[in-house]
């Protein structure tokens, strides 16, 4: 199939690793879901992989060196992070991994990935072992907190004999992620989308505080959702270790009352609320200026509650138009009470998980919801990456979006 002019455009790094050979079955399969490829080859890759097939099967000239091509008057990184609407690379190395991670720029590639600031795709494949060192888990994450799609390697045998997980995923999956990538470049662009992430903390004394086992990697993945298709992100914070998206406005918040003043200065601005965070009910009524200490009196404990944050941005919503979305950790039968609180609480959808079911919920890299809408329908998802829910998520939000924009354009009220 051939590219045209609104065909997505592509760019494929392709590091030094043995599944490097499967680079032309990639720029193949992109070529026919009708994207437009260029290619970056690290130089070790061109031990393994010739740039001329890679040309041949692109239409363009591979690119190895620092600059552009003769007679091209911009920076050969400039250049092709302005020109691509995603970058993909496959295999990544650990070496290329750990680049990425730093933000080092020693060569074309890693340069162009530290330039670029669309939506990248990182396919890694490796050696078993080095693929399961704390430092290479540490570079995916990093990786992943900063928006980055991972496309785990998965297990079977590896060219170096050893079995286990390392070897590069299926050329379909990597190709999925990476046209889905380019083709949500620019869906939200002008928009603007508010993501409450992480736990807040209610402060007992001045050590102590309750709270909950919310890590924040949900909001997070969906803040950098957002930002990737070119929305612009205010993102709320509670409490977490985790790095913000890239180029996501952030602001860091303790308790249930501090986000709550947050989301109510932002909420009428924003075209779309997401409401991810694990907003603590009650906090406690007295707040001791000491610590408590065990030899003193055993305290009685008073709380009072906590503004419910999405029930007042759902009742002061402004415009027909702005779509708001809850979240429901729940302790079984988590689809009933979703529908109950989605219409408490008015909001358009509500996605709800069984916090105690395997794979989902908190401290975890995966989750299992179930979306629900306006008229009680809902929609089971399998077990996902919270990356993977992130993007499903947001397609959703957009036919949400679409479908107040047409009421909105209808009704003189909007």
């Amino acid at each position: 199939m051939k590219a045209s002019a609104s065909s997505p455009k592509v760019l494929l790094g392709v590091t030094g690793g043995i599944a490097a050979y499967k680079a032309p079955e990639i720029v193949r399969a992109l070529v026919e879901a009708a994207c437009e490829v260029r290619v970056v080859l690290t130089q070790r890759a061109v031990e393994f992989v010739t740039p001329t097939t890679l040309a041949t099967l692109s239409g363009h000239p591979v690119l190895r060196t620092e600059f552009g091509e003769e007679n091209s008057h911009e920076i050969g990184h400039i250049e092709m992070a302005r020109w691509a609407d995603a970058l993909v690379v496959a295999p990544a190395t650990a070496n290329s991994i750990a680049r990425f991670a730093c933000g080092r720029a020693d060569d074309l590639l890693s340069t162009i990935y530290l330039t670029f600031d669309g939506p990248a795709v990182v396919a890694p494949a490796m050696n078993p072992r080095m693929w399961e060192r704390r430092e290479t888990q540490a570079n995916v994450e990093a990786l992943g907190e900063r928006g980055v799609a991972i496309v785990p390697p998965e297990e079977g045998f590896l060219a170096c004999g050893d079995r286990g997980q390392g070897r590069m995923a299926a050329i379909e999956k990597i190709v999925f992620e990476t046209v889905a990538a380019a083709r949500r470049t620019s869906s939200l662009e002008g928009r603007t989308v508010l993501v409450t992430a992480g736990p807040t903390h209610e402060r007992l004394d001045p050590v102590r505080f309750l709270s909950n086992r919310s890590t924040g990697r949900m909001g997070y993945a969906l803040a950098a959702a957002a930002r990737s298709r070119g929305a612009r992100v205010i993102l709320i914070s509670g409490p977490t270790s985790l790095h913000p998206p890239w180029n996501v406005e952030i602001q860091r918040v303790e308790s249930a009352c501090e986000m709550n003043e947050a989301v109510l200065a932002h909420a009428a601005e924003a075209d779309v609320v997401v409401m991810t965070a694990a907003v603590s009910d009650h906090r406690p009524k007295t707040v001791s200026k000491v610590k408590l200490n065990r030899r003193d009196e055993m305290p009685t404990l008073e709380l009072e509650a906590n503004p419910d944050i999405l029930l007042e941005i759902s009742r002061r919503r402004r415009r027909a138009r702005q779509v708001i979305v809850g979240f429901a950790a729940e302790t079984g039968d988590e689809v009933a009470k979703g529908v109950a609180k989605r219409e408490r609480k008015g909001c358009d959808l509500l996605v709800a998980n069984d916090v105690n079911a395997a794979g989902a919920g908190f401290a975890v890299e995966t989750n299992i919801v179930t979306v629900i809408g306006r008229n009680g329908e809902h929609e089971a998802w399998p077990q996902l990456p919270k990356r993977a829910v992130a993007e499903r998520l947001m397609d959703r939000i957009e036919s949400e979006l679409a479908i107040a924009t047409d009421a909105c354009r209808s009704d003189s009220v909007c």
